[in-house]
């Protein structure tokens, strides 16, 4: 069974990996071919195409110009350990034991639009680029045209070598919109999390994303390689709700925030 979830926009390259074991990502190759795009636009360029503050985009044209095809102690980090948001908060990777790490190396990837698929411990150079933007380069008008169909067949390459073919997807729709469902060979599960409010479950987009990260980590920690054992989730005081699943659409409710 493989999982899939998105990246995040902050990062920590400040904290020291508690591990040194590491791996390259597969598509430097195609990283490399979109730093050369976004090496070529200024700072206003890069504020308009992300819609960011003048210091963001700053910040970014400096990451773009320093990015090197060379991935070194000095100047990358683990990417499961480099992002920084509500999904990586559930995750919690910096509290993984090495051997759950090394589960994760064979059972998460996490999209990126500049490095196509991460596995965790792929060394990541600073970046943002998410895979939204609609950055012009030679396959067409956006990164869904760039990346094409190679993630897809990334993913079924490695979906081969699993015990399960099954993926399950914790990823957002901007990014699994990169992914082609009908040409992957795999049953795709999609966990949703809904937190009561006002007098109904909703998709709270904080909870969700945390929730996101809590079920990756569930997965690693208990070695899920049967889809039937998801709906035993239970972290953070969610619930598998049969009634408000259908097919493999899975729901997870929540009454109270914790």
């Amino acid at each position: 069974m493989l999982t899939v979830i998105s990246p995040a926009k902050n990062l920590d390259y400040e904290t020291p990996a508690h591990i040194d074991t590491h791996t390259t990502p597969r598509f430097i190759d195609q990283s490399q071919a979109l730093i050369d795009i976004l090496d070529k636009l200024s700072v206003q360029d890069v504020a308009e195409l992300m819609k960011l503050s003048d210091k963001l985009a700053s910040l970014n044209v400096a990451r773009y110009a320093s990015w090197e095809p060379k991935f070194t102690a000095d100047n990358s980090k683990q990417a499961v350990l480099a992002f920084n948001g509500d999904v990586y908060t559930g995750l919690d990777a910096a509290s993984l034991s090495s051997a759950q790490l090394d589960y994760a190396q064979q059972h998460l990837r996490i999209l990126s639009g500049l490095y196509g698929v991460l596995r965790p411990l792929d060394r990541m150079q600073p970046y943002r680029l998410e895979m939204g933007t609609k950055l012009q380069n030679p396959h067409g008008k956006d990164l869904y045209a760039f990346w094409g169909n190679a993630l897809t067949e990334s993913l079924n390459e490695e979906l081969a070598e699993q015990d399960s073919k099954v993926l399950v997807n914790l990823a957002s729709n901007e990014y699994f919109k990169a992914v082609k469902p009908k040409a992957l060979d795999a049953r795709v599960i999609t966990p949703v999390f809904k937190d009561w409010k006002n007098g109904q479950y909703k998709i709270i987009s904080f909870y969700a994303k945390k929730a996101r990260g809590l079920m990756a980590r569930y997965i690693i920690e208990n070695g899920i390689d049967n889809p039937q054992a998801l709906q035993n989730f239970d972290y953070d005081g969610y619930q598998y709700s049969e009634s408000l699943s259908e097919g493999d659409t899975l729901v997870f409710t929540r009454d109270h925030a914790e």
